[in-house]
């Protein structure tokens, strides 16, 4: 019980990732707010976690709109008195847009998800860590986090601007007991959507894809990661980007 004591709060938890993290904290002691946009799919995830003998609290939260973020954590310090683990795992993609065809909408609902997001509900959750002097916080990033090739422009400029909020979060807040780090996943099996590619991008990308050595890998193997960045286990681990991505971007 790696986590027992402990309460998380996971964005984009009501699946993939983000769910399997979600119920590998709560099987580990974690007593988990399961945050994502469809309420149903949130009572899915907090019932099997309950039914499993976990605690999970629900809250419906567009991670665009301030006061969601503010509202997410909030549950979780009225519901379970404290936020220790902050899980920023919500995130979209682009498309695979190259610069010349990314429209201004679309550039800027990508960097609102993946790097505002993470952003302000860092920024909500800071001063109750600094108040316990402690807390972990976990940014679901991207093999587009450290290489160029990976997704669209905007996709890899937010997941890159992620990695650097990491850094910067990491470091300025390691004397205050908090760590911050973040996980860089190569293909993972989920239901994120590529929605109006960019054919040309896409073909970039498929063709850099062949450089993978193994195939999307289960969602769970992600979530053991964030649990080992999570514990106690990492606890000299701060301000990484760790990939998890099979040797993707080793090539």
């Amino acid at each position: 019980m790696k986590l027992e004591h402990k309460t998380a709060v996971v964005t984009g938890a009501a699946s993939g990732m983000g769910r399997a993290i979600a119920e590998l904290f709560a099987a580990q002691g974690a007593k988990v707010v399961v945050a994502d946009l469809n309420m149903e799919k949130i009572s899915a995830v907090v019932d099997g976690i309950r039914n499993a003998g976990g605690k999970a609290e629900g809250v419906v939260a567009d991670v665009t709109k301030e006061e969601d973020i503010a509202r997410m954590i909030d549950t979780a310090v009225q519901t379970f008195g404290s936020v220790d683990i902050l899980v920023n795992n919500a995130g979209i993609m682009d498309g695979f847009r190259m610069i010349e065809s990314v429209e201004d909408e679309l550039w800027e609902k990508v960097l609102a998800v993946n790097l505002t997001g993470p952003m302000r509900a860092i920024r909500k959750a800071i001063p109750l860590m600094l108040a316990q002097k402690s807390g972990v916080i976990i940014n679901v990033g991207s093999s587009a986090s450290i290489t160029g090739g990976k997704g669209g422009v905007a996709y890899t400029s937010s997941k890159h601007g992620l990695a650097g909020l990491t850094k910067n979060v990491g470091f300025m807040y390691a004397k205050s007991g908090i760590r911050c780090n973040a996980i860089a996943p190569g293909a993972v099996k989920t239901n994120i959507a590529i929605t109006d590619p960019d054919m040309a991008g896409l073909q970039i990308f498929q063709e850099s894809y062949g450089t993978q050595r193994s195939e999307p890998t289960d969602p769970m193997n992600i979530a053991a990661v964030a649990l080992f960045l999570a514990s106690e286990d990492s606890k000299f681990v701060n301000g990484a980007i760790l990939a998890a991505d099979g040797g993707w971007t080793a090539y």
